[in-house]
């Protein structure tokens, strides 16, 4: 007697289906949190390196990215930064925003970092404006900002670190352990143009290093195309 699986490919797809709109495969932005009173950022990321996170908005319509970068302080009197390199991905010709305390006063300055051994203070090669640094509820330092970049770029180059020391308002050289020689990589902003379900129109996705609010779009996408699979079952 021949017999029949249990696993029907209508039930295999419906494992599908919850496994991928399940919680645990989207990231949840609200476990980053920031101080209260601080405006909503669409996307968020857990950096790869040095237990950092990064908030962002990204406004197509100016080519603005508007930040909160929040990472623990490996010293009280330490630094922290974040920047953008406009021309390669390596750490060397980054521009950054360098955080630390300044006279008992958070600050925020910009730096070119062009060379491991110099950090000079400077404009940077792009915009920049409402910067600001606090002290979070979780005892973080966070960086919060704007910027101006290119008109059509799809992602950036971005590199953070922390340092240990300021001495004189000069930030000291951070570590180079493997964390801190790792520091850097690609931020998505946008994601390529994708069709619509519904409308079969073409409508722009905000990513987020393939996490948050990225990850849930196309997961809705591939859970409707399941569910079209299913119907004609």
């Amino acid at each position: 007697m021949k017999t029949r699986s249990f696993f029907s490919p209508s039930l295999i797809l419906l494992f599908s289906l919850w496994a991928l709109i399940s919680p645990s495969h989207s990231f949840n932005c609200s476990l980053l949190k920031l101080a209260a009173g601080k405006k909503q950022y669409s996307n968020c990321t857990e950096l790869p390196t040095l237990n950092l996170t990064l908030h962002f908005t990204f406004n197509a319509t100016n080519s603005s990215l508007s930040i909160a970068f929040s990472a623990p302080l490996s010293n009280p009197n330490g630094w922290i930064a974040w920047g953008i390199n406009p021309t390669t991905t390596r750490m060397v010709g980054s521009q950054a925003l360098i955080a630390f305390k300044n006279k008992g006063s958070l600050v925020v300055k910009t730096y070119n970092l062009s060379s491991y051994s110099s950090i000079v203070e400077g404009k940077l090669s792009f915009d920049v404006w409402d910067l600001e640094a606090e002290t979070d509820h979780d005892g973080k330092m966070v960086i919060y900002g704007s910027l101006k970049v290119r008109a059509s770029v799809e992602k950036v180059n971005q590199v953070w670190q922390v340092g240990s020391g300021v001495i004189n308002d000069h930030p000291m050289k951070h570590g180079f352990a493997k964390g801190n020689l790792d520091s850097l990589g690609e931020l998505k902003l946008m994601d390529k143009v994708s069709l619509s379900a519904s409308s079969h129109a073409p409508t722009p996705q905000v990513a987020n290093n393939d996490e948050g609010d990225g990850w849930r779009v196309r997961e809705i996408n591939v859970a409707l195309w399941i569910l079209a699979l299913l119907s004609v079952m």
